[in-house]
């Protein structure tokens, strides 16, 4: 792969970082209830799932996930559920009165596992990687190619989620976020929800 067709490549999987949603919210929450190396592990772990993803993709295996719709429905009500069993312990901490409480209350699925799971558990990612690598893709395509595709794509996700938590971290957002961490928790647990009921009943409303 040359230069001149990474750098596309490389834009539209950095878009695909930046733009909101529950990996967002996770990265923020953990990095206000374990601190900056927690979301830092939450971004490494994203980054993972999410070089998996392109990995399968470009080997070809992605297609196989959008083509099969009971396994895609699979992955993407074990996804919902996921969201709502992480939301359901981001709001059980938001009733928590003292640290020690909050400790004790804080997600299970956090650092890395968790932001794993938010990529791993999201098989929309298989039909993006199949939409931005349907360029790229070809029989002569290499291994070398493959995994650079996959390190491109994981790499400036983690990147990105790592650089939002140290931003979080190493300013004075963190100890306002901590003194409003209830809320951070609240706010979060309803983005969650909010992102499982979609996919709980999106068949309902489009049919």
């Amino acid at each position: 792969m040359t230069l001149v067709s990474w750098l596309p490549l490389a834009a539209v999987c950095t878009l695909g970082a930046i733009s909101p949603g529950p990996s967002l919210a996770l990265v923020i929450s953990n990095t206000v209830g374990g601190g900056t190396s927690r979301g830092v592990a939450t971004a490494v772990g994203h980054g993972v799932g999410v070089g998996l993803y392109a990995l399968i993709t470009a080997m070809g295996l992605g297609l196989l996930i959008s083509n099969t719709p009971w396994l895609f429905s699979t992955i993407q009500y074990a996804g919902a559920a996921f969201l709502l069993f992480t939301a359901y312990k981001l709001l059980r901490s938001a009733v928590a009165t003292t640290d020690q409480q909050q400790e004790q209350h804080q997600p299970r699925f956090s650092g890395f596992g968790g932001g794993f799971l938010v990529a791993f558990l999201n098989p929309k990612l298989a039909i993006f990687f199949l939409a931005l690598f349907s360029q790229f893709v070809t029989a002569e395509l290499t291994l070398a190619d493959q995994l650079l595709m996959m390190l491109t794509a994981g790499g400036i996700d983690a990147i990105w989620f790592a650089l939002v938590a140290l931003g979080i971290g190493r300013t004075g957002l963190l100890a306002l976020l901590k003194r409003n961490s209830v809320w951070v928790d609240r706010i979060s647990g309803l983005i969650f929800i909010s992102l499982a009921s979609a996919v709980i009943l999106q068949p309902a409303l489009s049919s």
